[in-house]
């Protein structure tokens, strides 16, 4: 019972990171890909108040780069959210194991690149770059915040995957 508790409460907080993923991707990081006509204005709105807000250079002038995650996160990503998220509400599904450490290394290594350019990239007028740039550490440190979460909670999701004993467990099939 001891060890129970504190997994199922994991799984909870990963199922409703999973749910809460869904509408992210569809209804904003979607945008970087598809025309606008398929969103309404107050989607469309949100998005520019946000690019507006936070001066994220990825979403006002997504590098080929990052439309290619975005892409990765449509066909791929995506599709397992409403599994992972049945998975861990359900609970004890240790089928989802390597299809979670699948997911968590895909997203961990795409954050890697968007994190390194709100730390590294010039982003000035002289570069070309025409929209609204971080100027100040600051800013740079809330995207770098706001991006955050997508690595640091696959990051434990992978750690609870490869080192939690109930899904480590393999069950030793029978020979026939």
């Amino acid at each position: 019972m001891g060890v129970v508790v504190p997994r199922r409460c994991l799984e909870w907080l990963l199922g409703l990171y999973f749910l809460s993923h869904i509408p992210i991707t569809l209804f904003m990081d979607l945008q970087v890909l598809l025309p606008p006509e398929l969103y309404p204005a107050e989607l469309r709105n949100l998005m520019n108040w946000y690019c507006k807000e936070f001066k994220d250079p990825l979403i006002q002038e997504p590098p080929v780069w990052f439309k290619s995650f975005v892409f990765c996160e449509l066909l791929f990503q995506l599709p397992f959210f409403p599994i992972a998220t049945y998975a861990f509400f359900k609970g004890s599904c240790r089928w989802i194991r390597t299809p979670a450490i699948i997911y968590s290394v895909h997203t961990m290594t795409t954050l890697i690149p968007i994190l390194s350019s709100f730390l590294l990239e010039e982003f000035s007028k002289a570069s070309g770059f025409k929209g609204l740039r971080p100027e100040t550490s600051r800013e740079r440190l809330t995207l770098l915040c706001i991006y955050a979460p997508y690595l640091i909670i696959p990051l434990i999701l992978l750690l609870f995957m490869l080192r939690n004993p109930y899904y480590k467990y393999e069950e030793k099939r029978k020979k026939k």
